[in-house]
């Protein structure tokens, strides 16, 4: 069935590994602020920045735990479009992909102030300044950040969370709490990859 011409579906890429409360937020803020039907939460199956640099939970697991996380809201969708394309994924690879399968929807990047700047760097990114809006939530230290000329972006008054994925894993990793950080359906599928990992 055919989208219609209104509807406006956000796109939040990351490795989400694991996704905290910061990252829900952040996608309901979005949702309000740029007018979004959906936000899909798109998990990245080989991160090219973080390969090699540390430990990354098995791409699988990290779907499971954003499903998890964001079933109970109807406006999220956990989406597995680079997990099942495989290798590494540029932005404007997934856009394409979205927009072949939804011709009449309008597609808005949620990114944080702190790589807006930078999009004039991403790959084909004259290309993708064309396909996309852009949805911006500030973070802290990057108040004020500003896109390249060209680009269509509305600034996201969202709740500022500092935390950090790496945090989280430091602290679980430690066996000390992050109950109410990270959501606690996401945390059992973590919990329970650990223990058969270290089997």
């Amino acid at each position: 069935m055919a989208q219609s011409a209104s509807r406006r579906i956000g796109i939040f890429g990351g490795t989400f590994d694991p996704i905290h409360v910061g990252h829900l937020a952040v996608g309901s803020a979005a949702a309000h602020g740029a007018g979004l039907d959906e936000v899909l939460f798109v998990v990245a199956h080989r991160p090219w920045q973080k390969v090699g640099s540390r430990s990354i939970a098995p791409s699988a697991v990290r779907l499971e735990m954003v499903r998890a996380a964001t079933e109970s809201n109807d406006r999220f969708v956990a989406s597995s479009i680079e997990i099942d394309r495989g290798g590494s994924s540029y932005t404007i690879d997934t856009v394409e992909q979205l927009r072949d399968e939804h011709p009449d929807a309008t597609f808005v990047l949620v990114i944080g102030s702190d790589v807006v700047g930078d999009l004039d760097t991403w790959h084909r990114h004259d290309e993708l300044r064309d396909m996309v809006e852009v949805a911006v939530i500030d973070r802290p230290g990057d108040v004020g950040a500003v896109a390249p000329p060209g680009w269509r972006v509305t600034l996201i008054d969202a709740p500022l969370i500092d935390l950090s994925s790496t945090m989280l894993r430091e602290r679980m990793a430690a066996n000390q709490p992050v109950d109410y950080l990270v959501p606690s359906t996401a945390l059992a599928i973590w919990r329970h990859h650990q223990e058969h990992a270290e089997a």
